[in-house]
C-alpha cells in the first residue's frame, strides 16, 4: 500500500501475530529493502509529509513507521555537523583547548553561514565548540574543529567518510565538515541520517549536547561570553524530544534530524527538503505523536494476548 508516496511499514507486534497464526518466518529488520506495507485499520492516517524525503523508525525494535523517498541521495545541509561532532569525539578530549583563528571566522562570514559569533584569538574547549557547532549551527566552530583535528579540512572530511563507511552508511558521502554548498555539499539520505542520529544519541556526550536548549559560556581571560540557543524548535515543545539537528541551504531545503522517547521507545526521524522553515517542526511533531500512538496501541494489543 502507498499513500501519498509514503510507505507504512508493518509494526513488529502485528508481524508477530501474523507469524503465530500462519507460521511464516518474520523477515529480519537488517535485510535491506524488505519492508512490508500494512496500516492497521484502527490507527489514524499518517500525517502529510510535504518535504521531499522522510524516514521514521523505532531504534529499539527496528520498526520502520514511515519511509518517503528515504534512500534518495540529496544534500543534507547542516545535518552534516552530526558526523563532524561524532568524528571530533573520537579524535579529541573534551577539555582540549582550541584557538579560534581568523580563517575560522572568515569561513562563516564569506559563506553567509550561521555562526557561533566566535572571534579570532578566543580559546575554547572542544566541549564548548561542539555546543557552538550543534546549537546555533556555527560554521566557525565547525571549521575550527576540522582544522585542528584533520588536521585541515580535507583530512577531516576523509575521516568523516571513513566513519560513514564503517557505520554502514552506504549512501552517504561528505564534501565538507559543515554541509555548505562550497566546495561540495556531498550527499546522504533520510534513512542514513536517521541511522546516524541513532548512533549519535547512544553517545552520552552527543545526546546531552543535541538535547540542550540553551548553553552559556561565561566570559574568561581567554574568551568572550557566549550564549547559544538550539535551533531545534521541538525541544521543550514535543514530549520527550532529544534534538537532534537542523539544517538549511538553498539546494538542500529545510532539513531536520529529530528524536523523542515515548513509552519506553526511542523514535528517530529525518525530514529533508522542506520548503518552509517551521513546517518541518510541525510535521516532525505530528509524526512523533502518530508513531507514539502506534506504539501505545501495540502495547495494548500485547497486554490483551
Amino acid at each position: 500500500m502507498q499513500t501519498g508516496g509514503i510507505r507504512l511499514i508493518v509494526c513488529a507486534t502485528l508481524t508477530t501475530l501474523v507469524t503465530l497464526v500462519t507460521g511464516l518466518a518474520t523477515p529480519a529488520y537488517a535485510e535491506r529493502g524488505t519492508q512490508q506495507l500494512v496500516r492497521p485499520a484502527a490507527h489514524r492516517a499518517v500525517p502529510a509529509v510535504p518535504a521531499r524525503a522522510a524516514y521514521l523508525f523505532d531504534s529499539g525494535t527496528g520498526t520502520v513507521h514511515l519511509s518517503k523517498q528515504a534512500t534518495r541521495r540529496m544534500p543534507v545541509a547542516s545535518l552534516t555537523k552530526v558526523m563532524t561532532a561524532y568524528v571530533v569525539l573520537r579524535e579529541a578530549g573534551l577539555n582540549d583547548i582550541v584557538t579560534v583563528n581568523a580563517g575560522d571566522v572568515r569561513h562563516a562570514a564569506t559563506n553567509d553561514a550561521t555562526a557561533a559569533a566566535l572571534r579570532a584569538g578566543e580559546r575554547l574547549t572542544v566541549r564548548e565548540l561542539l555546543y557552538g557547532a550543534m546549537l546555533p549551527s556555527g560554521a566557525d566552530a565547525t571549521h575550527a574543529l576540522a582544522r585542528v583535528y584533520g588536521p585541515g579540512e580535507s583530512r577531516f572530511v576523509a575521516k568523516m567518510n571513513a566513519a560513514a563507511r564503517s557505520l554502514g552508511l552506504a549512501d552517504t558521502r561528505y564534501g565538507n565538515s559543515d554541509g555548505l554548498p562550497k566546495p561540495s555539499p556531498g550527499y546522504s539520505t533520510a534513512q542514513d541520517q536517521a541511522r546516524l542520529a541513532d548512533i549519535a544519541l547512544r553517545d552520552p556526550v552527543l545526546r546531552t549536547i543535541a538535547s540542550t536548549r540553551r548553553y552559556v559560556v561565561r566570559k574568561s581571560k581567554v574568551h568572550r561570553a557566549h550564549v547559544w540557543t538550539n535551533t531545534n524548535k521541538l525541544l521543550g515543545e514535543a514530549p520527550g524530544a532529544l534534538g537532534v539537528k537542523t539544517g538549511y541551504t538553498r539546494a538542500a531545503g529545510y532539513c531536520l534530524s529529530f528524536a523523542a522517547d515515548r513509552d519506553g521507545h526511542r523514535l528517530i526521524g529525518v525530514i529533508l527538503g522542506d520548503t518552509r522553515p517551521d513546517r518541518r517542526f510541525q510535521t516532525a511533531g505530528r509524526l512523533l505523536d502518530w508513531a507514539g500512538d502506534q506504539v501505545a496501541s501495540e502495547a495494548d494489543i500485547t497486554e490483551d494476548l
